[in-house]
Parts: C-alpha cells; structure tokens; sequence
C-alpha cells in the first residue's frame, strides 16, 4: 500500500479545507454534505456521541447562524492508497485563544471524499 500518494495527499487536503470553509462561514448544507451519508457514520465531540448521518444532520441544523470562531494552527494529512486519508489538526479560537483539536477520516465514495468519523476535542486544563 503507497501511503501520501501526492495527487490523493492533495485531495483529502482540499476535501478538509472545503469542510473547515463551510463550518467558518456557517454553511450547514455543506457541512452535512461532507459526511458520509449513512447510519453508520459517526462525530464525537466534548458534548456529542453522534451515530448516523441523521443524528448529525439534527445535531448541525441546531447550529444555524452560529459561525464557528477558531483557525488551524496546524493540520496532518496521511492518505492510505488511492481511497482513505485522515485529517487531524490542531486549532485556536479566535475569540479565547482557547486550543482544540479535530480528526476526521475520509474515504472516496462514488460521490467523492466523504467524512466517515470525526471527533472534535479540548485539551484537559492541567
């Protein structure tokens, strides 16, 4: 198995910027679009357990008109062959300074990549 083939290395990277756009500019429909359109897809955050597209979508309707406030300060993309990459990154809010951190794994469908897991997560004050 190749890993970071560059072109597939190129298009997960673009699938995620395209994701974090749409979450910085509170474009729900994308967002949603981006996920693997199934039941078993899956999003952890601090404050959700997600199972499904449909519980995510419900989940992201709740979020209309609240644009996300937060850069990456950071992003890792390894591909795996031609059809699966992850995507983790480090973030700040732009409002706290505030640290978190997102991981997604993408896989090509027939409808381009999709996100198939993602968790969003804060560090534990120490």
């Amino acid at each position: 198995m190749e890993i970071n083939i560059p072109e597939v290395q190129a298009e997960v990277t673009e699938a995620f910027w395209q994701y974090d756009r749409a979450l910085l500019e509170n474009d729900i429909d994308t967002v949603i679009n981006l996920f693997w359109d199934s039941p078993h897809t899956l999003r952890y955050s601090p404050g959700e357990l997600l199972y499904g597209i449909q519980e995510i979508k419900d989940f992201r309707q709740t979020q209309r008109g609240s644009p996300l406030l937060r850069e990456v300060t950071k992003l890792v993309v390894i591909t795996f062959g031609r059809d699966y990459g992850t995507a983790n990154c480090e973030t700040r809010r732009t409002d706290t300074g505030a640290p978190g951190r997102q991981s997604h794994s993408w896989v090509r469908l027939p409808e381009g990549w999709r996100i198939v897991a993602a968790q969003v997560s804060v560090p534990l004050k120490s």
